[in-house]
């Protein structure tokens, strides 16, 4: 609804009513598992020096050469394994959408037509510029940010903020802008990871003898720069653990998806895995707790590529636990975070 500003002359133009954003924001998705959707994708993602933080002269040609060469094929076969073909989109698409139809309900119900709930991507569509611009045109004076990482780290929290912040500089008027913190030892968040665990050991034939959080890596390299990722994934795991009651030997933290030729956060979880079933515990369980919502690091590296390793070295029953995605648990977690963070704008 647009209407004239109180006390403005009767052909002042019409503005729209005034409310508040929420904006969420994931991590991104190609548009296609082809080649050059692969490409675009990858090269955005690979050029962000949050993510990869060698100078752009020594980077960009290794990148353009022979990463993007090679790379777009064996990611576009891996994201084809998992891909929504119904909806055409990846499944992290798929369950973001339904992640934010929950939490526009939930937000609705508490704030009515006070509150604009949508999402973009760091990365690919729909973009985080396109989306703010659309809150700005639909009267959102206020806008809170919400990057849906647990823990903090430089590659995913603060290039979700500095892409939103980047938009901001484009916008003539300027909406007054917060931007969500880390929620990693929130306890409704725990309590949401905590249940899913109990719902999949409640499932299980024989319990797990160990489970394994495997958190997206990062080279050790950014924690000893002042990056808080490792420690934020350690304490998660510990609150996990107390949360259920656990001894230290049922559980232990990991990280996957190492990249390059540095050292990274260790132990990597596809070693460990291996190590785990030499050891003897061939029934492990694996959940991902620095994802909001299961995606290409899930569906395919940890339920294909990890539990592969995993059975190789001798394994014999691998559970991965699904991400918290739309689970109700989560969304309330979710949006009482959000609710949090709105006070002062909306109460």
């Amino acid at each position: 609804m647009s209407e004239c500003p109180a006390h403005a002359p009767a052909d002042h133009p019409k503005l729209p009513r005034e409310k508040v954003g929420v904006l969420i924001a994931n991590l991104g998705t190609p548009d296609d598992t082809s080649y050059w959707p692969m490409r675009r994708y990858l090269n955005e993602f690979l050029s962000d020096q949050r993510v990869i933080d060698y100078p752009k002269w020594k980077w960009q040609p290794i990148l353009q050469g022979i990463v993007l060469t090679i790379r777009p094929f064996k990611s576009g076969a891996a994201y084809r394994s998992i891909w929504n073909e119904e909806a055409n989109e990846s499944p992290l698409m798929t369950i973001t959408k339904q992640q934010v139809a929950k939490l526009t309900t939930a937000l609705h119900d508490r704030y009515g037509d006070q509150v604009m709930v949508d999402y973009c991507m760091r990365y690919g569509n729909p973009s985080t510029k396109s989306k703010v611009q659309k809150m700005v045109a639909e009267g959102c004076t206020r806008i809170l940010f919400c990057p849906l990482y647990p823990q903090y780290a430089g590659a995913t929290t603060a290039t979700a903020n500095d892409q939103f912040f980047r938009a901001l500089m484009e916008e003539k008027w300027q909406p007054a802008t917060r931007t969500l913190p880390p929620y990693f030892d929130d306890s409704a968040y725990i309590d949401a990871l905590a249940a899913s665990v109990e719902r999949a050991y409640a499932a299980a034939d024989e319990q797990p003898d160990i489970l394994i959080c495997s958190y997206h890596g990062l080279p050790f390299r950014y924690l000893t720069e002042g990056d808080p990722y490792h420690c934020q994934c350690q304490k998660t795991t510990r609150l996990l653990k107390e949360r259920l009651g656990w001894s230290d030997d049922r559980i232990m933290t990991t990280f996957q998806s190492k990249f390059g030729p540095e050292d990274w956060l260790q132990p990597y979880t596809v070693e460990e895995v291996a190590r785990q079933a030499e050891a003897g515990n061939k029934k492990i369980a694996v959940i991902a707790p620095a994802f909001s919502a299961d995606c290409i690091e899930t569906l395919e590296e940890i339920n294909e590529e990890i539990k592969e390793s995993f059975e190789h070295a001798g394994g014999e029953k691998f559970t991965y636990i699904p991400c918290l995605n739309d689970d109700e648990a989560h969304i309330a977690a979710l949006t009482g975070q959000i609710e949090a963070n709105l006070k002062g704008w909306l109460d």
